[in-house]
């Protein structure tokens, strides 16, 4: 999605897929990228598991901004390309302000957008946008695609999917 491009905007929520982010952050830069770390939310509300791949990064010498309104994203502007990794499957309720204008912004940025395992905003299983929701232009999800990809408005916000195995077997 990059072509000779080298910029990269990485956003994340706090939660798991937010540490999804970054972990594709973490990648995108040892591959020699160049990349801006976003993350939406408050230091003290990140999850444990993503805690810990903040630490690498911040070790690293990745410096992360932390969004508190739309003026704290403009630099992504100045990206090739927006992975998203803001909200992941364990979405089930409406996204309120002031993460819904965000999102909206970053679909008005017209620069292509990569979601990680599902679309933030999109409901995984139903199909349904709560609220707002990110329009990718691809999604690379795990393991196997969600249903909801394929419901209601799941179509016109994944883009092209890719699915990634990630070492889990299924049963059955």
């Amino acid at each position: 999605m990059l072509g000779r491009a080298k910029k990269v905007a990485v956003v994340c929520g706090t939660g798991n897929n937010g540490g999804d982010g970054l972990v594709a952050a973490r990648h995108l830069s040892n591959a020699g990228l160049q990349v801006k770390l976003f993350i939406l939310g408050k230091p003290s509300k990140i999850k444990a598991d993503p805690k810990i791949n903040l630490k690498i990064l911040k070790n690293m010498g990745q410096k992360v901004i932390w969004v508190r309104g739309i003026d704290d994203l403009m630099a992504v502007k100045k990206s090739a390309l927006i992975i998203d990794a803001i909200f992941g499957i364990g979405l089930t309720k409406v996204i309120k302000e002031p993460l819904a204008s965000m999102i909206n912004w970053l679909n008005q940025t017209k620069l292509p957008i990569l979601s990680v395992d599902v679309p933030s905003g999109l409901h995984a299983d139903r199909g349904k946008v709560l609220g707002v929701g990110i329009k990718a232009k691809r999604t690379v999800t795990f393991v196997a695609p969600k249903k909801g990809f394929y419901r209601q408005a799941g179509p016109a916000h994944c883009g092209k999917i890719v699915v990634k195995d990630i070492g889990v077997v299924l049963n059955g």
